[in-house]
């Protein structure tokens, strides 16, 4: 069971009416961005004309005992949520999506789950909520368990509209809504991979932990292992953007898979463990970066092989946040909702679930990881200017100062304090200095040798 419920909220004002249980049922899919398999989805409707709000997703419990509790949690939630966005909510609808299993029937899946429909409405109405509708979806077809009228539900069902046709899906594709899919589907492609490939990469894990293991413990070691993680992450994020773009989904994950090694994927997942090499490919969630990211998280999502499928759960809150921060609201959910399904407790994965649940604006996040990115880069920048500096400082010899002092030697005259006469300069003891013009090119006499000796110890 997914034990992290996913609210839906509406994000545009375009107006459709529904009319019947028939509407409601091909309109799902196209409310939540996907196709639910195996979930319990509750719609809040609002005023007199029944308007769309908040929507609540969770796994269909296994166990029966739990059917109670989770529809009394669901409905609590639904509407705690939608209070704090503004009103209550005036009604509920409620799906059932299984398809039946190896056996068994659409119509058998319809019976089976009738308790839990009961259940859910019983705790929706004990919180003056009515559920106005509540629905089965199997197999393509679908049931209504509150319409007694034959004639819109026979009891053998009725089957939906051919996708693309109904009035919601024209509405959808006026808006640019796209349905990705069945829930199933998203999962896979972020599920572990399986078959011969599988042990090869369990292998180059065992050998990755062996070599990483004992330099993260060391902090200059785990410095460098991070270093070369977020290098190895862009050289792959590289050669996944030099491929050739494919619409097919299987085959885009299949090329792209091929494009990592099994020691590259192991490096990366176990490098990924460390929080601020984690936080440091968050920053990679916009512009060209966004894509070949989201490409090489969901890739290495399929390289966590047992037995270390718990490191998937960094790589999968990355894909999430990525998906998010691109507007892929859907698969976010999806992928945070398979994090917390192996770690429960993962904050990063537990913060963006919130916020995406709760409507948030993704711009916050990214606009903190940007000033991080950037202050970084400024510190980087002004360390290297330094470095050039020092190195293209041409050496000299450190002489000491009058006062003892070590330094570069001067290559500027100190100026003398104000309100003094600057010193003279003693003349070189080579030179002659004569007295008077006239004799400047002959022999001095004593007398004039003492009167320069006397005029230089009368010097100030």
């Amino acid at each position: 069971m997914n034990k992290h419920h996913e609210p839906v909220h509406r994000t545009d004002d375009q107006q459709i009416t529904l009319r019947g249980p028939a509407e409601l049922a091909d309109a799902l899919p196209y409310m939540m961005g996907f196709h639910p398999t195996d979930s319990i989805v509750i719609v809040a409707l609002h005023g007199s004309r029944g308007r769309f709000g908040g929507r609540v997703r969770l796994g269909i419990p296994r166990s029966r005992r739990e059917w109670s509790p989770v529809a009394q949690q669901l409905a609590e939630c639904l509407i705690e949520g939608s209070e704090r966005r503004g009103s209550r909510p005036d009604g509920f609808v409620v799906y059932l999506c299984q398809d039946p299993a190896e056996g068994e029937t659409s119509r058998s899946v319809m019976e089976r789950l009738r308790p839990l429909a009961q259940r859910l409405r019983t705790a929706c109405g004990s919180l003056d909520v009515p559920v106005y509708e509540a629905l089965c979806i199997s197999d393509g077809r679908f049931w209504s368990y509150c319409c007694p009228d034959e004639r819109c539900c026979p009891p053998e069902g009725k089957g939906l509209a051919i996708p693309g046709t109904s009035v919601m899906a024209a509405a959808a594709a006026y808006a640019g809504v796209h349905v990705r899919g069945s829930l199933r589907e998203m999962e896979a492609r972020l599920a572990p991979t399986t078959g011969p490939s599988a042990g090869a990469q369990a292998e180059a894990l065992d050998r990755a932990g062996a070599a990483l293991v004992p330099r993260i413990l060391d902090e200059l070691g785990r410095k460098r292992v991070a270093t070369e993680t977020l290098t190895l992450a862009r050289t792959l994020m590289a050669r996944i953007a030099e491929t050739p773009w494919t619409p097919s989904r299987s085959e885009a994950d299949t090329i792209d898979d091929a494009l990592l090694g099994h020691d590259e994927a192991a490096a990366m997942i176990l490098g990924l463990q460390d929080r601020e090499t984690r936080d440091r490919a968050a920053e990679w969630m916009e512009g060209p970066e966004a894509e070949p990211a989201l490409r090489l998280w969901r890739a290495l999502c399929r390289r966590c092989v047992a037995p270390y499928a718990e490191h998937a759960t960094a790589p999968l809150t990355l894909a999430g946040w990525v998906a998010w921060s691109t507007g892929d609201e859907p698969s976010a959910r999806v992928a945070l909702g398979l994090a917390l399904r192996l770690d429960d407790q993962y904050v990063f994965a537990r913060l963006l679930h919130q916020a995406c649940n709760e409507g948030l604006d993704p711009e916050t996040l990214r606009n903190c990881l940007r000033k991080e990115r950037t202050s970084r880069d400024e510190l980087k920048y002004a360390a290297d200017g330094e470095s050039r500096r020092i190195h293209e400082t041409p050496d000299q010899p450190q002489t000491p100062d009058p006062a003892g002092r070590r330094g570069r030697p001067r290559t500027r005259q100190a100026r003398a304090p104000i309100g003094t006469r600057p010193r003279r300069p003693a003349p070189p003891k080579t030179a002659s200095v004569p007295t008077h013009p006239s004799k400047a090119g002959g022999q001095r006499s004593p007398d004039s040798r003492r009167d320069n000796r006397q005029d230089s110890r009368s010097e100030p």
